[in-house]
């Protein structure tokens, strides 16, 4: 029996209904779809409005983050009430109340190798707005093994990346997925997170947006999606680039001669656990409070900030600016005869500073700020400004 549409529901969708290629079958398609957002954050809020309006019959929101003053700057599925609120929450709320005939299913929970699966293995389209490695890869993999479509984006700064990984093909075969594209993740560090290094607010609205088209394309079959195809736009000059996608033979999954039948650990396979947290873990550490004491104690200490000037401005602890990335032209101001405190927006690029002064230059007194400014203004001055 063909899916049926209460009146209201054929008023509701009647622009896309009067589209010839479209038509009652391609809202019928998206009533009958099931659709997995992982990450509700920048790309998630436009991805998640949209898919909302057209119809689709069912979404996922896998989220395991906290609403913060910070998102709002991009994440318009927000408002200031919903600060503190588990994401998922916030966001079936907004939801519901945009279109009550769809039905959303909330993960308050990371995406990791033991629950993936689990998860992915009930929706027909899987929609990646992360903004991290481990997780990008994570969800490729998982939809190649489940033979699912990953439509995929990312955003950095002022560039953009749309594509669709893993498209079933007329052939009967799949495209191109995400280890075609880039078969090894960067070295850790090289290439920073929004979080350190920044996104201009209205382009996760822009790819966001293409995501969501790219998905309902997919559905109901109507327009050629982006499989075997990259879109790149770089929103501070406007231009856009669609490069061609190729199929490699040595891939892991789906290549010629496959050697992973199942999800790995994926933050070692990008290097994190084996090299960043390990190495970061070695490093000596104090809290705000102890910070806070060595202060009101007035004990001999140095304090040092590793971020930008920019963000010095906004708020500071009142330290020395050397800025990570020109921090051994600092060597000769940094003390070896006192306790030096070393902190930057969270702790981590501080804590890469540390390692690269301890291993290079022999210092044995630097302390790295747990949690930066951020924890020093949740936990003891409130008055700072959080960015």
């Amino acid at each position: 029996m063909s899916t049926q549409f209460s009146k209201e529901e054929l008023e509701r969708y009647s622009r896309h209904l009067i589209i010839p290629e479209f038509n009652i079958n391609g809202q019928r398609r998206l009533k009958e779809s099931k659709v997995l957002v992982v990450g509700s954050g920048g790309l998630g809020s436009p991805l998640l409005l949209y898919l909302t309006a057209a119809g689709v019959g069912k979404i996922g929101i896998v989220d395991f983050d906290v609403v913060d003053e910070s998102n709002l700057q991009r994440q318009v599925l927000f408002s200031q009430e919903d600060i503190g609120i588990p994401k998922v929450e916030a966001a079936k709320k907004r939801l519901q109340g945009l279109n009550p005939y769809v039905i959303f299913e909330t993960y308050n929970t990371q995406l990791t190798s033991t629950n993936a699966l689990d998860i992915i293995k009930d929706y027909d389209v899987v929609a990646d707005g992360t903004d991290n490695f481990p997780t990008r890869y994570l969800v490729n993999d998982a939809c190649v093994l489940l033979d699912k479509v990953n439509v995929y984006a990312s955003i950095y700064r002022f560039e953009g990346q749309v594509s669709v990984f893993n498209y079933l093909l007329e052939d009967g075969t799949r495209g191109p997925n995400y280890r075609d594209l880039f078969p090894e993740p960067p070295p850790p560090g090289l290439v920073p997170s929004c979080a350190e290094g920044g996104v201009i607010g209205v382009l996760p609205g822009i790819m966001g947006t293409l995501q969501a088209n790219e998905v309902i394309k997919v559905i109901t079959g109507v327009g050629d999606t982006l499989s075997g195809r990259l879109f790149v736009m770089d929103a501070a000059s406007f231009e856009t680039r669609v490069l061609k996608l190729g199929k490699d033979k040595s891939n892991p999954l789906n290549g010629e001669n496959p050697t992973q039948k199942e999800l790995i650990d994926y933050e070692q396979f990008c290097g994190i656990k084996t090299t960043e947290r390990v190495r970061q873990a070695e490093v000596k550490e104090i809290d705000v409070f102890q910070l806070k004491s060595l202060s009101e104690n007035k004990e001999t200490y140095q304090l040092i900030d590793v971020r930008e000037p920019y963000e010095y401005e906004i708020a500071n602890l009142e330290g020395d600016l050397m800025p990570l990335n020109a921090i051994e032209e600092f060597v000769g101001k940094i003390s070896r005869d006192r306790k030096v405190v070393i902190h930057c927006r969270s702790g981590v690029r501080s804590a890469k500073a540390i390692l690269t002064l301890e291993e290079k230059y022999g210092f044995e007194n630097l302390y790295n700020l747990k949690g930066g400014i951020l924890d020093y203004a949740d936990k003891v001055d409130k008055t700072l400004a959080k960015y």
